[in-house]
């Protein structure tokens, strides 16, 4: 398995070290499902130039439109 070295500042690895103990799951699981995520999300949108990405409550009402470049 390829191995990685990168520079985070510190704000961003207290984020990281705050999600990775609400789910109880490593760092790099959190990373890895980061990018799975927008790697779909990206797949999605770059079908249309028109594509957005929406997030909606549970009667479908958007609650924010997401427009990857």
């Amino acid at each position: 398995m390829p191995r990685y070295t990168v520079d985070f500042s510190n704000d961003f690895d207290k984020l990281l070290s705050e999600l990775a103990s609400m789910k109880s799951l490593p760092k790099a699981e959190i990373i890895r499902r980061a990018v799975a995520s927008y790697a779909f999300l990206d797949n999605q949108a770059s079908k249309s130039s028109d594509n957005k990405i929406s997030i909606t409550d549970k009667n479908d009402k958007v609650i924010k439109d997401i427009v990857l470049p």
